[in-house]
């Protein structure tokens, strides 16, 4: 999708759609090792302490991972593939700050389910699942409020989605 404002393809909301949950996939395997390490490494404290601290924890590395991602190659494994790529307009790289500004704001994708979970009181999955999601509608549709189709939270770290164009696979020589 092209838009007549900016030079750059934007990626359309299904394609980013896509890429968020094989992403997501990646992110809860990095989340769950890291949470399984520091379980096992902290098995002789309090439970509240090991409870919070693996919150802690998958925080902190899934948000190393994600940052280093986005300030060094400008994007995640999952991204690579759908040839998503984040940038910061003027910069080669992403910098730290808005890498790190990113991640923080990208939590508004899962803030307001876990908000209404929380506020709902029936602590179950089926309850869970249906916050989350709504959660995660309202979020992608903050692409309608910006004029270049960006998610919210690219627009408060000022960074921005682009679609690369499809790899030209080279012609075949032919040897003898």
């Amino acid at each position: 999708m092209q838009n007549s404002s900016s030079p750059v393809a934007t990626p359309s909301l299904k394609r980013r759609l896509i890429c968020l949950v094989y992403d997501a996939f990646l992110i809860i395997a990095v989340g769950a090792l890291s949470v399984f390490i520091y379980v096992f490494a902290m098995q002789k404290f309090s439970p509240r302490i090991v409870e919070q601290g693996s919150k802690l924890t998958a925080f902190i590395v899934v948000g190393i991972y994600l940052i280093h991602s986005w300030g060094g190659s400008g994007f995640t494994l999952a991204m690579k593939t759908w040839r998503i790529k984040l940038v910061k307009v003027g910069y080669a790289r992403v910098p730290f700050r808005n890498a790190a500004l990113r991640y923080l704001y990208s939590y508004g994708w899962v803030l307001p389910g876990g908000l209404i979970y929380y506020l709902v009181g029936q602590h179950n999955w089926k309850v869970m699942a249906l916050s989350m999601f709504a959660g995660v509608f309202l979020w992608a549709l903050t692409i309608f409020l910006d004029k270049d189709r960006q998610f919210l939270h690219d627009r408060l770290a000022g960074t921005r989605l682009i679609l690369l164009p499809k790899a030209v696979k080279a012609a075949k020589t032919a040897t003898s």
